[in-house]
């Protein structure tokens, strides 16, 4: 395990990676690069895998390395980290070192250092509030969203219930539940037809990275679709289908809300899919975008009112549909554990706004801290 030089404040840091959902490669291979990235001067960074079957391990391959002072140049291509290793309980391994800021911490002893989790399980499973909520029934400090925000921003279908209550603008939509599709699928179709017209996106409620998600050109397509999202979720989401560019801006903060520089996505594919994102790296990323000054802010101030709609917390990245000279910035989501991988947005978005990837990654441990603590602080009962 790697040691802090004397004279730092040392900082328990375990990188939870892998997951159950569809997105498990997508989390080893941000895992990789944060591993990569961290200071060793400043943590005793712990890797903990969880299977694609829900078995919590000790990473023991990648502890390895660590331990044995390999850190590659995150800039550079790195293997995706393998959830291998010694079964475990996550809450018994963070439990009993959760301290107070204020504990004695002696050097070289991990049980008196302060813990923070820094979940990156992306999608189901992870990104949702489960896992977030074993760490607050743990007492640790986690980067991200919590509980509530997590949840809500997973489910797209509630998430956007949300943020129409709140008067943010985005595409029209609808909600299409299994049981709809399971009675009249020929209803379902001429519904969605209807309201939204063709072309359309059809997606699963609950999952991330494009996973699921297919453009439907016709009747037969909308139905395809359907029964293909419907292998990820129960709930969907069908959107309409608009001539729009892609922007995404990198978000941060606890109560006080920092918002990076925004980006323009120009997919490689016929829309920005999970080959485009992850494997093939065919997408143009144009950072900053190329925007008027006036309509960046705005998409800024809309980035921050969509964050506190959600009640979202740590970070977030909100992905935008920008209809030049139409109706303006449509917002599609937010993304409360975004990819960490060399070509993913939200690191690449703060780097150009000034904050490293190291530094990033600093920033949010000390979020996770100050949350932990602010929240420490309010009662559960009413007893003294």
């Amino acid at each position: 395990m790697s040691q802090p030089q004397p004279g730092h404040e040392p900082i328990r840091l375990i990188v939870l990676f892998g997951g159950q959902s569809a997105e498990h490669d997508v989390s080893c291979t941000s895992a990789a690069h944060v591993l990569a990235a961290v200071d060793p001067d400043r943590y005793v960074i712990e890797a903990i895998g969880v299977t694609r079957s829900g078995e919590m391990v000790r990473a023991e391959k990648a502890q390895a390395l660590l331990e044995a002072g390999q850190r590659p140049d995150p800039s550079g291509e790195l293997a995706p980290l393998v959830p291998e290793g010694p079964r475990i309980e996550l809450s018994a391994e963070v439990m009993p070192v959760a301290a107070p800021a204020s504990a004695a911490r002696p050097a070289g002893d991990t049980a008196a250092m302060r813990t923070v989790v820094l979940p990156l399980l992306h999608g189901p499973m992870g990104e949702d509030g489960t896992v977030q909520g074993l760490l607050e029934l743990s007492d640790v400090a986690y980067v991200g969203a919590g509980v509530l925000g997590s949840a809500v921003a997973m489910d797209k279908a509630m998430a956007k219930t949300v943020l129409d209550a709140h008067g943010i603008a985005q595409t029209r939509w609808l909600g299409v539940p299994e049981r709809d599709v399971a009675d009249d699928p020929g209803a379902v179709v001429t519904r969605i037809v209807d309201s939204l017209g063709l072309p359309c996106f059809v997606k699963p409620a609950n999952m991330g990275s494009s996973v699921g998600v297919s453009k439907a050109s016709t009747t037969d397509e909308v139905l395809a679709a359907l029964h293909k999202a419907l292998r990820y979720d129960e709930m969907l989401v069908v959107e309409e289908a608009v001539v729009a560019r892609e922007i995404e801006l990198s978000v941060m903060g606890n109560d006080e809300v920092m918002v990076s520089v925004p980006g323009e996505i120009v997919p490689g594919a016929d829309f920005y899919d999970y080959e485009d994102k992850y494997l093939t790296g065919s997408a143009e990323l144009i950072i900053p975008a190329e925007l008027p000054p006036e309509v960046a802010a705005d998409l800024q101030s809309r980035a921050v009112e969509a964050y506190r709609a959600l009640r979202v917390e740590g970070m977030a990245r909100a992905d935008f549909l920008y209809e030049d000279g139409g109706r303006g910035p449509l917002l599609n989501e937010l993304n409360t554990i975004p990819g960490f991988t060399p070509i993913s947005m939200y690191p690449k978005l703060w780097e150009a706004s000034g904050l490293a990837y190291g530094d990033l990654i600093d920033r949010l441990v000390d979020l996770a801290i100050e949350r932990h603590d602010r929240r420490s602080a309010k009662r559960t009962t009413d007893r003294s």
